[in-house]
């Protein structure tokens, strides 16, 4: 029994040391390995300084002549079209991504589709305008509903809400500068030919005019009524008659009416204006700079890249030469 015993002892005590010995064995095949690399480096500083420079000078100029800008759209989608645009701007950017150039110039007609790069759209998240909408009630008792249920950041920047917005902006790249006439005025053209919302554009002015017209009419007969009232209360003072106004009568309410009819024809007259375009742009800013680019980086990215190429190279050299030379023996 106590012999069992000592041979498990005896047999745990050598395994302890193969696995120590293995421990140690790898550190030292990685130090190994990184004396080795710096002697390769030492050996051939000069073709590393050369490949650096070089890689530094090229950078440099793929960066002065290669150059990726970004321009945006400000948008209003009008009629209900907000899914449709989105849907519009998905559609560009994966035939973008599929490198789609016939597409891309006859479709759309971008003048230069090799040039671009990427496009996407995001709405500019505006909770104020949100509520202040044509259902601004509904809308911000929907707004609180949904805050009891979540949190209100998450809510106002999610897909659902955001749509609802009523401004957008579209973002694309170009490499190089682009122009109005070459980029964007085709998307917005292509944004906007869609027969089934100019219909509904159509009919949507007919009735902004038919109601600005029923309003111009009834103010007018409102401005008749004052003015007979105005009369009567001319004649009445010659006569030594006296007439007392109250904002409670109907004529207080009549003037209120007028007011809001007033309002009511600048909104619409403003309208005629926005609804003009199913897709209204407001705003066109071109050729930003990015500096997120890969072409901006290249004076950082090619000096490491040759390098390390070359650093590859040379353990390619000394394997095969290793492999030879077991060949051999």
């Amino acid at each position: 029994m106590s012999e069992t015993s000592q041979n498990i002892a005896g047999n745990q005590e050598i395994d302890l040391s193969q696995i120590s010995k293995k421990i140690g064995g790898f550190f030292e095949s990685i130090a190994t390995r990184i004396f080795k690399a710096i002697l390769f480096f030492k050996r051939n500083i000069i073709w590393i300084g050369i490949l650096f420079i070089s890689g530094l000078v090229i950078g440099f100029y793929i960066d002065k002549v290669s150059k990726s800008y970004e321009s945006q759209i400000i948008v209003c989608p009008n009629f209900a079209s907000t899914d449709y645009l989105y849907t519009k701007i998905d559609l560009i950017n994966s035939k973008i991504e599929d490198n789609d150039t016939v597409f891309l110039k006859e479709v759309v007609g971008i003048k230069n589709p090799d040039k671009l790069s990427k496009i996407e759209i995001k709405p500019i998240i505006d909770v104020y305008k949100f509520a202040e909408n044509k259902d601004k009630d509904n809308n911000f008792e929907l707004l609180k509903l949904m805050a009891e249920d979540g949190d209100i950041k998450k809510i106002v920047t999610e897909n659902l809400t955001s749509k609802n917005y009523p401004y957008h902006v579209i973002s694309f790249k170009t490499n190089g500068k682009t122009t109005d006439d070459k980029t964007v005025k085709p998307i917005l053209s292509y944004l906007n030919n869609s027969s089934y919302f100019k219909t509904i554009q159509k009919q949507y002015l007919k009735n902004i005019n038919i109601k600005i017209s029923e309003n111009d009419s009834i103010i007018s007969q409102i401005n008749t009524i004052l003015n007979t009232f105005s009369n009567t209360a001319n004649g009445s003072q010659k006569s030594d008659k006296l007439v007392y106004y109250n904002e409670n009568s109907q004529l207080g309410d009549i003037i209120k009416t007028k007011n809001e009819l007033n309002y009511e024809q600048g909104s619409r007259r403003l309208d005629l204006i926005n609804l003009d375009k199913v897709i209204k742009d407001n705003s066109i800013t071109l050729n930003i700079k990015s500096s997120e680019s890969l072409f901006a980086k290249m004076k950082f990215l090619l000096p490491l890249l040759f390098v390390f190429i070359f650093s590859i190279g040379g353990a390619f050299k000394v394997f095969y030469k290793k492999q030879m030379d077991k060949l051999n023996s």
